[in-house]
């Protein structure tokens, strides 16, 4: 199989369609990941995704799983867990954290993570670069304070957040950060979520497949427009009495 080398130079990406009918969407190996070069990739549809050792890989996949905000699904047990689980939920309190957690959290079928060092530094560039947000839940501890329970990171060009990982050290975290995270999102502006990879996990909060053609309309509108609002540092939702 024939697969394209980046130009270190050119922040230019081969055909993506091409990728899609011939390499199972796998676009290009190589380059870096400069904040220029991720931004531009996310732009067209196309993530890095690979494993220490490995070249860099870079990855459009079709359908793509999206989520339309107004469309998210709260099932009834997650819906009784948000009304009466201690919780606070944060925007952008411990980005390094969170991204750090989400790589060495456990995968099913995964021996290793794909949030190398390398990723996680590249991301947190971002991150300070306002591309990048994280969302944090907290749960109270024996202590009186709150412990960083679950959370997750994404990408967030324009109107469009591409979400990227998630992970929970105890039961519920991660729901319910996602369940939080959506509607303060659609609140600044958001107006499509990216899941990249189907999961029962995601479909039950709606998620749905997306020919990769419409998907790359989409971005194409959405990614130059601008939010409403920024999205913040602060507490976004809490059930904490004070």
């Amino acid at each position: 199989m024939d697969i394209p080398v980046l130009n270190p130079k050119s922040l230019h990406f081969p055909d993506v369609h091409k990728a899609i009918a011939r390499r199972d969407g796998l676009v290009a190996v190589g380059g870096d990941l400069r904040t220029e070069r991720l931004l531009a990739a996310y732009v067209q549809g196309i993530f890095p995704w690979y494993s220490d050792g490995q070249p860099i890989c870079w990855w459009a996949l079709s359908p793509r799983t999206v989520l339309y905000p107004h469309k998210l699904h709260i099932g009834r047990s997650l819906a009784k867990t948000l009304r009466n689980k201690p919780y606070a939920v944060s925007a952008n309190r411990h980005f390094p954290a969170v991204i750090a957690a989400c790589a060495a959290a456990p995968r099913e079928g995964q021996a290793g993570t794909w949030i190398t060092r390398e990723m996680q530094k590249a991301y947190i560039r971002l991150h300070e670069a306002g591309h990048a947000h994280s969302f944090e839940c907290w749960y109270p501890d024996a202590q009186g304070g709150l412990q960083l329970a679950g959370g997750l990171y994404g990408v967030q060009i324009g109107r469009v957040f591409y979400g990227e990982s998630m992970f929970a050290r105890q039961s519920d975290a991660s729901k319910i950060a996602f369940a939080c995270a959506v509607p303060y999102l659609a609140e600044c502006g958001i107006e499509l979520i990216d899941c990249q990879m189907h999961t029962a996990h995601l479909a039950r909060f709606g998620s749905e497949r997306m020919p990769f053609e419409d998907f790359q309309t989409a971005l194409c509108s959405l990614s130059a427009q601008a939010l409403s609002q920024p999205v913040g540092r602060q507490v976004i939702y809490s059930t904490l009495t004070t």
